[in-house]
């Protein structure tokens, strides 16, 4: 018997994944048409023997967690939970915490995935190496080049044996070129580290309040446990952690760029795993390039160009003439004609118009270094905002201007997430914040509107008479706009 836990995490972490996980948890982040967790699932499902797949986070259970939950179980007729932790736990203290869930009915070991990884998950070769020499502790290790492996934790073996001699999380020097997946298969008896290290967090967090504070109580970071510095740092070298190389695809989802990149080695996996939801060139139907993934409810026209690496969502309305590369539209969008989307994410309900370009900048691995692996970074850098893919936000809308409005004529709609690099103006890209409701970027788009454009030639300047339509003229939001509330933000000066 054999059980998997997958965590999720909870709504203040995946900064970096912002706009995005304003709208949905992270781990339903739609990924090649799935959502994110759904490959992890998949995976668990098909390994002999799996009886439970439990979810282990803080986030909320609200409905659209609980309804993936009600079809995934259906999909999969597996039991498939959701345990949510009181308070964030770290990585290593939801599975103590709720130990007693995992190993009801005596499970001989259970995997532990992190949700926020993109892998072809060799969870049966793990289980194969287990089962011909059993430890407490396995680990997916995987290869990366010497200056990305201090973005992870770095692993030390012994190469005949496979222990990990030496374990240290985001080093500041070298240590070494073999790196944590974040996939593990854990005994039952490796809750008893966690136990250890629990009872020495109380020991210690008691001490504190003895010295600093009169009430009793426990202190509140005891139920806090780090699997990777608590656990695998301290019995490293003692014959419990052992490690599992794969060379496989793998790649960690921290931003909007790499949820593009892990689309591309899900889509290309399909060939083999699913090819059923890859989409084929048909006689009168779009033209498909590559591996492209389009919901059943998505209207595309015969004319558009779709892909290479294009997921389409439920309810998606794509235009004539269309060309999509490189991108992820999420349901209920529209790409008017004639529009140019490359290396972008299109937000829920939002409206690209007419002859509009949207182009992200692509920050893939390097492709001559066979270890090169995702840089994750965030998004601004000394107060300068990074090179990224263009994230269009939920109900925004494209460089066409009032006529694609989803508010109707000249007004700006409610709830409307900014973009990482203006959606108006994708040349002049100086937003000056990644926030929802931002009515700063909001008047910066619309001010610019008819002096710059990047429009169907992708070059600056206004589109020549005849070639296409013409943007309108500068449009000042109303001042009784829904984006003011935000106190935080200056009020910006009026038209």
């Amino acid at each position: 018997m054999l059980k998997a836990v997958i965590l999720i995490g909870g709504p203040q972490k995946g900064t970096r994944f912002r706009p995005l996980s304003f709208e949905v948890p992270k781990p339903l982040f739609p990924v090649a048409g799935v959502p994110m967790i759904q490959h992890h699932i998949e995976a668990c499902a098909q390994v002999p023997g799996m009886q439970e797949i439990l979810l282990i986070g803080f986030y909320q259970p609200d409905e659209p967690l609980t309804q993936f939950l009600e079809a995934a179980q259906q999909e999969f007729n597996l039991p498939v939970r959701y345990l949510q932790e009181f308070a964030p736990l770290g990585t290593g203290g939801g599975l103590y915490h709720f130990r007693d869930q995992i190993l009801a009915g005596g499970p001989e070991a259970f995997f532990v995935l992190n949700a926020d990884v993109c892998s072809d998950f060799p969870l049966n070769a793990m289980l194969d190496a287990h089962r011909c020499e059993r430890h407490p502790f396995l680990l997916l290790g995987t290869t990366a080049n010497r200056t990305q492996s201090l973005n992870y934790g770095c692993i030390v073996e012994n190469p005949q044996t496979h222990e990990v001699l030496h374990y240290v999380e985001k080093p500041s020097t070298f240590i070494s070129d073999i790196i944590n997946c974040g996939i593990y298969l854990f005994s039952p008896e490796a809750l008893k580290p966690l136990r250890d290290v629990f009872q020495r967090n109380q020991q210690d967090g008691q001490f504190c309040l003895a010295l600093g504070e009169d009430s009793p109580g426990l202190w509140p970071g005891a139920g806090t446990i780090r699997l990777e510095q608590d656990v695998f740092s301290a019995l490293a070298g003692q014959g419990q952690i052992y490690v599992h190389l794969t060379d496989g695809i793998w790649s960690q989802i921290k931003s909007a760029g790499s949820a593009l990149y892990a689309s591309r080695l899900y889509l290309s996996r399909y060939q083999v795993t699913h090819p059923e939801r890859l989409a084929k060139h048909t006689p009168g139907g779009p033209r498909i390039r590559g591996n492209v993934y389009i919901h059943p409810t998505a209207k595309v026209a015969p004319s558009a160009v779709l892909g290479p690496n294009v997921s389409i969502g439920k309810g998606v309305t794509v235009g004539e003439g269309v060309r999509l590369r490189e991108s992820i539209v999420l349901h209920g969008a529209t790409l008017q004609e004639h529009t140019c989307v490359l290396h972008s994410i299109v937000g829920w309900g939002s409206t690209v118009g007419r002859w509009a370009r949207v182009e992200g900048t692509p920050n893939d691995p390097n492709p001559n270094d066979p270890r090169a692996r995702m840089d994750s970074e965030s998004l601004f850098k000394d107060g300068k905002l990074r090179p990224a893919i263009t994230i269009l936000g939920m109900s925004s809308w494209g460089a066409q201007g009032c006529e694609s409005s989803p508010a109707g004529e000249g007004q700006w709609p409610v709830g409307s997430v900014c973009s990482s690099v203006c959606a108006c103006d994708s040349s002049f890209s100086k937003v000056p914040a990644l926030v929802t409701k931002c009515l700063l970027c909001a008047r910066f788009c619309v001010s610019h509107w008819g002096q710059k454009a990047r429009g169907a030639y992708g070059q600056e300047g206004s589109l020549p008479a005849g070639s296409g339509p013409q943007l309108p003229a500068p449009v000042c939001p109303p001042m009784t706009s829904p984006w003011y509330p935000l106190s935080r933000l200056p009020r910006p000066d009026p038209c």
